[in-house]
C-alpha cells in the first residue's frame, strides 16, 4: 500500500509538471514564430572579420531558409551572396599583407575551402593525419621540444609535467628508461645508463675528442666494426654494443613519442638544433640518427640561428630593406659548448654575419672544477678517494651541479652535504661565490676571445652593436655576464628564454618550411663555417689542382658550378682548407669520381660542369654533373665560345658571378668556378641573385656557332665517416624492435599492475560497501583467495608473462563480479523502479481523463485506449510480482529482477503507449475549413489583419509545401 500510495503521489507531481511543459513549449513556439516575423524585417547583416563565423553563420541561415517562403529565401540569399562577396574581400586584403604577425597562425588555403560543418565533422582525422611543427633542442645534459599550436609557439612537457627532457638512456634486463626515468637510474644503474654522448656523432673511436671522453663516462665506449665510436651495456640480459646514431634515435624517438602525445597526431616533419660548430661528418650522423627515430628532419638548424630567428621574427622595429641592418651578438653557454654569433637584421630578413666558439667550454666545466676541489677536500678530510667509485662521483657531479646554481643566486657561504656518501661515510662543506670565481678563474679567461673573434670575422666595432642576448644555462654564472659586459661595455639583454629559445626558433623554422602554416615572411641565410676545398689530380707531372670552392662565413644555402675541361673520369677530393680551424682530427669530407667523362669528336676535352653546393642542412655535396657536347655545324670547331683568361682579367675581386682558376697541364688545363646562386632557393622561397640573363646570352652565342648537347653524367660519393644504408636500415630494423619490446613490457607491467590493484581495491570494499552483500562463509574464503594472490605477486608471481596476470585477475573476478553485481543492483534498482511507477501512473492518469470525457482525449480511439489499459494492467502486475519476490530474498543472494530488466520494460511501455495516449488531436484541417468558409461568406472584416494576409498564406502554400511551423493554427 505504500508503495502504491508513494507511485500516485509521484504520477500528480509528473502530471504537474508535464501540464508545466507544455504550457512551457507553446510559450517557445510563440517565441519562435515571434522571431522569424521579427527576422522577415531585417535590412542588416553583421559582418565578422573571422572565417569560422562566416562558415557557421552561413549553414546556420541555409537551414533557416527551407522552414521560410519563397519570398524570405530569395531576401535572405541575396544578403548571403553580399555578405560571401565581403568574406572573399578580406581574405584578399588579409593575404595580401605583408605585416602577419609571426604569433597568427593559420591553415593553408586548401583546408581553408572546407565548409564549416565538413570541417567540423573531418576535425578528428584531421588531428590523427594532419602535419606536424616540432622544433627540437637535441642538447647535452637536456631536450626541449617546441611547437606550433593555439595561434603561436609553445613548449611542451612530458609524461612528468617536465619541459626539460634529460638526454638520458638507461637500458635493463627487460625494457629501457628514458629521458626522467633514465636520470633516476644514473647512479643505480651507473654501467647501463648513457648520457653525455652528443659530442661522440660522427667520430671514430680513435679520435682524441673520444678519448677524452671517456675518461669522464662511467659507461663503456666500444669500437664499432665500421671505426666510429660505440657504447657497451647489457640489455636484454646480453653484452651489445650500440653505435652512437642508436642512441641518439631512442632518445630523439622518446621526444617524438613526447610531442605525438601533446599534439593528439603522428609526428614526421621536425627540425632539429646542432652546434653550429659541427662538421659534416657530425651533421650527417644526426641526420642518420633523426632517420632511426622514424623522422624526417627539415633542417639541421645552427643553435645561435635558431636564436636569432626566435628574436628577430618578433621584432616589429626593425630597419627597412634599404637602411643599414641592426646588429645583434647572440652568446649561447650551455652544458658543454660556448658559441658567439653576430646577425644582421632587416625588416623580414635574417643574415648570420659571423660565427665563433669555444666547443669545449660549458658549464660542466665549472662543474668539473668544483667535483676536482672537493675531492681534494674529501681526500685529506674522510681519507676517501672519490675518483675511485663511480657511484660517488656521479652523486658529488649532481651535488656540485646544485650548489653551482645556488651560487648564480647567493654570494654567500653555501653548504654541501651528502649523506651515506662512501663507505657509510656523511660528507659536508661549503663554498660561496668568491671562492667559486677564485677557483674558475682560467675558465672565465676564456669568454673573451670568441667575442673578440667575431667582431674582427664581421668587420664589426663594438658602436656598430645594438643589442647582446644571452642564452644558455651557463650564462646565468655572473661572472661570465661580467665578462661579456666588460667586452662590449654595454648591458646584456636577457629578453630570450635562455633554455626554450633553440626550441622555439626550431619551431618556427619547421613552420616556415611546413605548407600548413602560414608564418610572416622571414628571409635566413646562414653560413659556411669552415673554409672548403676541392682538389683534384692533373695529368701534367702528376700535379693536383685546388679550388677554395667556400670561403669561411660564406653564406649557405649556396651552391656554385665549376666547369673542368677533361678527357676521362675523374676525382674530386673535398676537404677543410684551415685544418686548426677546425674542432675535428680528419679534413677529409669526402671524395667524389665524375664517371662516364669521354674526350670530344675531334678529340679535345670536354667541358664537364659540376655542381657543388653546401645544402639546408650545411652538408656539402656534389650535387650534379654534365658535360657538354659540341657538334660542330661547319665542321670548324675552333670558334667554340669557351672562358678565356681575358674574361678573368677584367673581374674585379668583389665579382661573385664567375671566379676562374688556371692550372698548368699539357693542354693548358682550366678551372672556372662560377657561384650560381640562382640555381639555390633558399627555405623562405626567395631567390637570391639572378645571373639568367647572361647565360641566356653566352647560350645563344654558342647556338650560333654549333649545337650543343648537355648530358647528366653519374657521381660515385664516398664520404667520411658515411653510415652505409645497410647499416642504417639495421639501426631502423632494431630501433623498432626495441620500441615493440618496450611496448610489451608496459602491458605486461600493466597487466601485473591490474591484478595487483584488485587485490588491495576489492580487500578494502571487503570490509565497506560490500560487507552485506556477502555471506560470512564466502567472505572467509574470497579474503583467503586475495592473501594468496597477493603473497603469490611478490613470489614466483614477480615475473611472468602477461597472459598468467590476465588469467589470474579473470579468476578473481569470477568471485568477486558477483558481489559487485548485487551491490550495484541494489543502488540502482530503486531509481529504475521508480521511473517505471511514475510512467504507468502517467498512463493511467491520461486513461482515467479519457473515461472522464476530458476534451484533450476525446479523439483517441475506443480500441486503442483499451489496449492501453490492458497492458498497464499486465505492466502492474508484473512490477508487483518481482517486487514481492525481490523483498523476500536477502542481500547476500542475486536479485530476481536486474535492472536492465526494468529499463527494458520502461522502454517497452513507452514504445506500446505513447503512440497512442499522445496521438495530436486533428485539429488543422477543420480550422482551415472554417476560415475558407468565413471568408466566402463574410468577406475581410477592417482592422483583422490576420485574416488578410490568411489568404496570401493559403496562395503561397499552393505553390509550395508548406513547412510543419506554417501548418500551425493559433
Amino acid at each position: 500500500m505504500d508503495f502504491m500510495f508513494l507511485l500516485a503521489t509521484a504520477a500528480g507531481a509528473i502530471f504537474t509538471v508535464a501540464a508545466a511543459a507544455v504550457a512551457a513549449l507553446i510559450v517557445v513556439k510563440s517565441v519562435s514564430s515571434l522571431k522569424k516575423r521579427t527576422s522577415r524585417n531585417k535590412k542588416s547583416i553583421k559582418i565578422s572579420g573571422k572565417k569560422s563565423y562566416f562558415k557557421k553563420e552561413t549553414n546556420r541561415k541555409q537551414e533557416t531558409y527551407k522552414e521560410l517562403g519563397e519570398k524570405e529565401q530569395g531576401t535572405h540569399e541575396e544578403l548571403n551572396k553580399k555578405e560571401q562577396e565581403t568574406h572573399k574581400e578580406l581574405n584578399k586584403k588579409e593575404q595580401d599583407s605583408k605585416t602577419l604577425s609571426p604569433n597568427s597562425w593559420s591553415k593553408s588555403s586548401e583546408e581553408d575551402a572546407v565548409p564549416a560543418q565538413e570541417a567540423s565533422a573531418q576535425a578528428p582525422r584531421r588531428l590523427g593525419g594532419g602535419m606536424s611543427v616540432v622544433g627540437i633542442d637535441l642538447g647535452f645534459l637536456n631536450c626541449y621540444i617546441a611547437v606550433a599550436r593555439s595561434g603561436g609557439i609553445e613548449t611542451i612537457a612530458n609524461e612528468y609535467s617536465d619541459r626539460c627532457t634529460p638526454a638520458c638512456i638507461s637500458l635493463g634486463s627487460r625494457t629501457r628508461a628514458i629521458g626522467n626515468a633514465a636520470k633516476s637510474q644514473i647512479v643505480t644503474n651507473v654501467r647501463n645508463t648513457i648520457h653525455g654522448f652528443k659530442k661522440l656523432h660522427g667520430r671514430s673511436f680513435d679520435d682524441p675528442i673520444v678519448q677524452t671522453e671517456r675518461i669522464r663516462l662511467p659507461y663503456e665506449l666500444q669500437k664499432m666494426p665500421n671505426g666510429s665510436a660505440g657504447v657497451k651495456v647489457r640489455y636484454l640480459e646480453e653484452e651489445r654494443p650500440f653505435a652512437i646514431e642508436q642512441v641518439t634515435g631512442m632518445l630523439l624517438a622518446k621526444l617524438k613519442e613526447t610531442s605525438e602525445n601533446a599534439l593528439k597526431k603522428p609526428v614526421a616533419d621536425c627540425v632539429i638544433s646542432i652546434p653550429s660548430f659541427f662538421t659534416d661528418a657530425e651533421r650527417r650522423s644526426v641526420m642518420a640518427a633523426a632517420q632511426v627515430a622514424g623522422l624526417n628532419c627539415l633542417r639541421l638548424m645552427n643553435e645561435t640561428t635558431a636564436v636569432a630567428l626566435a628574436y628577430g621574427i618578433y621584432k616589429q622595429d626593425l630597419p627597412p630593406l634599404d637602411e643599414k641592418p641592426r646588429n645583434v651578438i647572440f652568446i649561447d653557454m650551455g652544458h658543454s659548448a660556448y658559441q658567439v654569433s653576430v646577425c644582421a637584421f632587416n625588416k623580414g630578413k635574417l643574415k648570420v654575419l659571423a660565427t665563433t666558439f669555444d666547443p669545449y667550454l660549458g658549464g660542466r666545466n665549472f662543474d668539473e672544477a668544483l667535483v676536482d676541489y672537493f675531492c681534494e677536500e674529501f681526500k685529506t678530510k674522510y681519507k676517501i678517494n672519490v675518483k675511485e667509485n663511480s657511484r660517488a662521483l656521479l652523486r658529488l657531479y649532481q651535488e656540485c651541479e646544485k650548489l653551482k646554481k645556488l651560487m648564480s643566486a647567493n654570494a654567500s657561504d653555501l653548504p654541501l652535504n651528502i649523506e651515506c656518501f662512501m663507505n657509510d661515510l656523511d660528507v659536508s662543506s661549503k663554498m660561496n661565490r668568491a671562492q667559486f670565481e677564485q677557483l674558475c678563474a682560467s675558465l672565465f679567461t676564456r669568454v673573451e676571445p670568441p667575442l673578440k673573434a667575431v667582431m674582427e670575422q664581421a668587420n664589426l666595432q663594438r658602436e656598430d652593436i645594438s643589442s647582446i642576448e644571452i642564452v644558455g644555462g651557463a650564462t646565468r654564472i655572473p661572472a661570465v655576464k661580467e665578462q661579456i659586459t666588460k667586452f662590449f661595455l654595454k648591458d646584456i639583454s636577457t629578453t630570450l628564454n635562455a633554455d626554450e629559445a633553440v626550441a622555439r626558433g626550431c619551431a618556427l623554422q619547421c613552420a616556415i618550411l611546413s605548407p600548413a602554416f602560414k608564418v610572416r615572411e622571414f628571409s635566413i641565410t646562414d653560413l659556411v663555417p669552415y673554409s672548403i676545398t676541392l682538389r683534384w689530380k692533373t695529368s701534367f707531372e702528376d700535379g693536383t689542382g685546388e679550388c677554395e670552392v667556400f670561403c669561411k662565413n660564406h653564406p649557405a644555402p649556396f651552391s656554385k658550378v665549376i666547369t673542368f675541361h677533361k678527357k676521362e673520369p675523374f676525382e674530386l677530393e673535398a676537404f677543410y682548407t684551415n685544418l686548426h680551424e677546425v674542432p675535428y682530427p680528419d679534413p677529409r669530407i669526402g671524395s667524389f669520381t665524375i664517371q662516364n667523362v669521354f674526350p670530344q669528336s675531334d678529340g679535345d676535352s670536354s667541358k664537364v660542369k659540376v655542381k657543388v653546393r653546401v645544402n639546408i642542412h650545411g652538408i656539402f655535396s656534389v650535387a650534379s654533373a654534365s658535360v657538354i657536347e659540341k657538334q660542330n655545324v661547319d665542321g670548324d670547331h675552333s670558334d667554340a665560345p669557351m672562358e678565356t683568361e681575358t674574361s678573368f682579367k677584367n673581374e674585379s675581386k668583389d665579382d661573385v658571378d664567375k671566379m676562374q682558376v688556371d692550372q698548368e697541364e699539357g693542354g693548358h688545363q682550366k678551372c672556372h668556378a662560377e657561384h650560381t646562386p640562382e640555381e639555390e632557393i633558399d627555405h623562405t622561397g626567395t631567390k637570391t641573385k639572378s645571373a639568367s640573363s647572361d647565360k641566356q646570352d653566352r647560350l645563344n652565342q654558342t647556338i650560333k656557332k654549333g649545337k650543343v648537347k648537355s648530358i647528366d653524367l653519374p657521381i660515385q660519393s664516398s664520404l667520411c665517416r658515411q653510415l652505409g644504408q645497410d647499416l642504417l636500415n639495421s639501426y631502423i630494423e632494431n630501433e623498432g624492435k626495441m620500441i615493440m619490446q618496450d611496448k610489451l613490457e608496459k602491458e605486461r607491467n600493466d597487466a601485473k599492475n591490474a591484478v595487483e590493484e584488485y587485490v588491495y581495491d576489492f580487500r578494502d570494499k571487503l570490509g565497506t560497501v560490500y560487507e552485506k552483500f556477502i555471506t560470512q562463509e564466502d567472505l572467509n574464503k574470497l579474503s583467503t583467495i586475495l592473501e594468496d594472490t597477493e603473497n603469490w605477486l611478490y613470489e614466483e608471481g614477480e615475473d611472468q608473462p602477461k597472459q598468467i596476470y590476465v588469467d589470474k585477475l579473470q579468476e578473481l573476478k569470477k568471485y568477486g563480479q558477483p558481489i559487485q553485481m548485487r551491490y550495484m543492483e541494489h543502488e540502482e534498482r530503486p531509481k529504475a523502479l521508480n521511473d517505471l511507477g511514475k510512467k504507468i501512473q502517467l498512463v493511467m492518469k491520461v486513461i482515467e481523463a479519457y473515461r472522464n470525457k476530458d476534451e484533450r482525449y476525446d479523439h483517441l480511439d475506443p480500441a486503442e485506449v483499451e489496449k492501453v489499459e490492458k497492458y498497464i494492467s499486465e505492466a502492474m502486475n508484473w512490477l508487483n510480482s518481482k517486487m514481492n519476490a525481490q523483498n523476500k530474498l536477502s542481500l547476500t543472494q542475486d536479485p530476481v529482477v536486474k535492472v536492465s530488466e526494468i529499463v527494458a520494460k520502461s522502454k517497452e511501455l513507452d514504445n506500446f503507449c505513447n503512440p497512442i495516449i499522445y496521438k495530436p488531436k486533428p485539429k488543422v484541417e477543420v480550422a482551415e475549413d472554417k476560415t475558407k468558409a468565413n471568408s466566402e461568406h463574410n468577406g475581410p472584416t477592417d482592422g483583422q489583419s490576420g485574416t488578410e494576409t490568411k489568404p496570401d498564406m493559403t496562395k503561397d502554400s499552393s505553390q509550395h509545401p508548406k513547412s510543419s511551423g506554417e501548418m500551425e493554427v493559433d
